[in-house]
């Protein structure tokens, strides 16, 4: 891990495959296919495997923690041990004036144990209690377990090469070093001892890709070994040979890797993976494995680090975030988030199909500060409390609603929300709906996302506030729905205090089914029922409606969003017989298509006007009437009026042309690529310049790129009425997001 802007590029690519693969917002993760007696190591073997048992979906929450030879100095962050040779770095000048220059001072002295400048010991040798130190194992895991976390373990070994585990490959290990002890053991046993489901977690990919390229060669072989200097074939195995002890030794439910496996020689990943799942099935045990670069995504579960996606996302998938925004191990003045943050970023994750891994950074000598105590019981507060609409629940056809948005991708803040937030989960029998709210709205709560157009409530037996003690909860009056939401007497003041408060709707059967505001729905069984996903706009090839949790051949009903309609086809890739839909069909048999739609594309209806409207101003695109070609595109206030009402018609590829009521003109680029450029109206011509990717954002929100530029339409902020819309690259501001409301 690193809060490092590099890091941060290294990631990038990774996160953006892993978006890309992914189908379609989820709303029920489907059941996983039987696993195989055995695998071999290649990938039509191991995608067998299935991701994410349901004991992972059901568990929510874990813990783990940076903790080396690179807490010693406290200083900068856990790349420590690679910024303290690069020269003219904060921790090269630090490691200079504390304990002189690295070519006379290496990192290895941190494990073997050396005199700073001052002529103090330094050295990773942890005590425990029991030998009269700091260090308790027992203690950690009972914070942990007091914390709500369901799964725990340690960093294994970090990018700096040193075991925690009496390692036979590698003597730079915890047990012939440092604190002499098998960290990995110790840890092992009082997680199991718990009841907790172990992780192990190993960052050794890049140990050897990149990690010590600032140190100079080295003579000696153990040296060599120690800063991943071996050669590729020496490191590969290495890497291997490491894996499979801690696989042997620890019997881990949870194998965590992180970035680079994309640079370790691809037959020795299948032969990690094969070898990994073969042991658990000897074991008997169902395990996960994730990646976050250099896996088919099929088998293994797909880690954002410090983030999450905007909506609801599947196949099942994993954050790993830490308390402190500026270091993932202990240094001197380290910061940490806030309790709202981290359990209203968790609260969010779970909402949208995930789960959380939370990193702790202990103190070199095995003390965790009060603080990051205080922010782990804060969590475990709410999850002893109110855990029922965490643990074992699922996803929701819609995550939540309100003004805070958190999630986009990986390296996104956590964020605390506010009383108009709100998050959905659902029981796994499918009748109880939890809507968490993140503070106490006082008086009443008007949901929005439950309105009479979107939802019908009929069946809606009861609604109860979940009380300060588990298992315990408040009648509420007999809520009201309209097309505004649904509405919910509450007390003025909050009947007692908590960081979220859970409202449990009970219905007398299945949670009745949400109408889509972008997109379409697509159920497995005949009345919006069984399985389902939220598809946005795009195509869905068999494998990509497997990812999203509907196997090709399915689909039995649909519901497409007002505007929008679906074309199903017989045969993978678009091809064979064809039915469009633009209205919710209940029954595909009535049709006479049940169970044959093999892919589909999700599309605009080119039949249907929009009202294209900015998410920051609340604008609508304007074509401005009976205008000149070569015009700016304006914005206005809605009036209704056909110049503010445009088709999106797909010209192929993806691509859509934006054509306006009144005059008939495309919204065009024009060619420009720098940020601010205009965009205006033309005539059709079938020009790049003409055309425009329309991806989903969350929501009814949506970017909007032109082909030929590849900048997004902008509204440019809260401008007045008349002004013109522009071209930006494409960010995290509202300016850049629009809503299509069909007419």
């Amino acid at each position: 891990m690193s809060s490092s802007f590099n890091r941060r590029q290294f990631l990038a690519s990774a996160t953006c495959v892993a978006t890309a693969a992914v189908a379609g917002d989820v709303l029920s993760a489907g059941v996983a296919g039987a696993a195989p007696s055995s695998y071999t190591p290649d990938w039509n073997s191991v995608d067998q495997h299935p991701p994410a048992p349901e004991w992972f979906q059901d568990a929510k929450f874990g813990i783990y923690f940076h903790w080396g030879a690179f807490s010693v100095p406290a200083f900068d962050n856990e790349w420590y041990p690679r910024s303290m040779y690069q020269d003219g770095s904060n921790a090269n000048q630090h490691h200079i004036a504390t304990y002189g220059r690295p070519s006379a001072w290496p990192y290895h002295n941190f494990i073997k144990g050396a005199r700073d400048l001052t002529g103090n010991t330094v050295e990773f040798a942890p005590k425990l209690k029991s030998a009269g130190g700091k260090f308790d194992p027992d203690e950690w895991v009972q914070l942990f377990v007091d914390a709500g976390a369901r799964f725990a373990g340690p960093v294994a070994e970090h990018h700096d090469g040193f075991s925690m585990w009496d390692s036979r490959v590698n003597e730079w290990n915890s047990v012939k070093e440092g604190p002499g002890l098998d960290l990995l053991g110790l840890f092992s046993t009082a997680v199991r001892a718990r009841s907790l489901k172990l992780l192990v977690a190993m960052h050794h990919a890049y140990h050897y890709n990149g990690f010590y390229e600032f140190v100079p060669a080295q003579t000696d072989a153990s040296l060599k070994k120690l800063y991943g200097q071996l050669g590729p074939a020496a490191q590969n195995q290495l890497w291997y040979d490491k894996l499979k002890e801690v696989i042997d030794r620890a019997r881990p439910d949870i194998l965590w890797q992180d970035f680079k496996l994309d640079t370790v020689d691809e037959q020795q990943r299948l032969n990690f993976l094969a070898y990994y799942y073969n042991q658990a099935e000897s074991w008997g045990r169902e395990v996960v494995a994730t990646y976050k670069d250099g896996m088919n995504g099929k088998g293994e579960v797909f880690d954002y680090e410090r983030g999450g996606p905007a909506e609801p996302t599947t196949p099942y998938w994993l954050t790993d975030d830490s308390i402190s925004s500026s270091s993932w191990c202990y240094t001197q003045g380290i910061g940490y988030y806030s309790v709202p943050q981290m359990l209203h970023s968790f609260i969010d994750r779970v909402s949208k199909n995930g789960n959380v891994l939370l990193n702790i950074a202990p103190m070199a000598d095995g003390t965790i500060p009060q603080a990051q105590r205080d922010v782990l019981l804060g969590i475990g507060d709410h999850l002893k409390r109110f855990g029922e609409s965490v643990y074992a629940t699922r996803a929701w056809t819609a995550y939540g609603e309100g003004p805070t948005k958190m999630g986009g991708g990986s390296f996104t803040t956590p964020h605390a929300g506010t009383a108009q937030d709100i998050r959905f989960t659902r029981n796994k029998a499918d009748d109880v709906l939890y809507a968490t709210v993140l503070g106490w709205p006082g008086g009443s709560l008007t949901i929005k996302t439950l309105s009479s157009d979107r939802i019908n409530l009929s069946s809606l037996t009861s609604v109860k506030l979940l009380g300060s003690t588990a298992g315990t909860s408040i009648d509420l009056p007999t809520p009201t729905q309209n097309g505004s939401g649904l509405t919910i007497a509450l007390p003025f003041s909050a009947p007692y205090s908590a960081n979220a408060y859970v409202l449990k709707l009970d219905f007398s059967g299945r949670i009745p089914g949400l109408r889509p505001v972008a997109g379409a729905i697509a159920f497995t069984d005949v009345n919006y029922t069984g399985n389902a996903a939220v598809l946005p706009v795009g195509d869905y090839t068999a494998a990509g409606l497997a990812a999203a949790g509907l196997g090709p051949g399915t689909l039995s009903s649909l519901r497409p969003a007002p505007g929008y309609q679906v074309i199903g086809y017989s045969g993978d890739d678009f091809a064979g017989t064809s039915w469009t839909f633009t209205a919710e069909n209940p029954d595909l048999r009535a049709t006479g298509n049940n169970d044959r739609i093999t892919s589909l594309r999700i599309q605009f209806n080119p039949a249907a006007y929009f009202r294209i409207t900015n998410a920051t101003n609340g604008l609508a695109l304007d074509g401005g009437g009976n205008v000149a070609s070569g015009s700016d595109l304006k914005q206005w206030t809605w009036d209704g009026s056909s110049n503010l009402q445009w088709h999106a018609e797909a010209v192929g590829g993806g691509y859509y042309r934006l054509v306006n009521r009144t005059n008939g003109m495309v919204a065009d680029g024009w060619g420009a690529t720098a940020n601010g450029s205009a965009v205006r109206q033309a005539v059709w011509n079938g020009g790049t310049n003409q055309q425009w990717t329309i991806t989903h954002r969350g929501g009814d929100r949506h970017s909007i790129a032109n082909r030929t530029t590849g900048l997004v339409l902008d509204g440019g902020g809260n401008v007045d009425s008349g002004s013109s819309a522009k071209q930006w690259t494409y960010g995290s501001s509202t300016n850049l997001l629009w809503a299509f409301t069909a007419l």
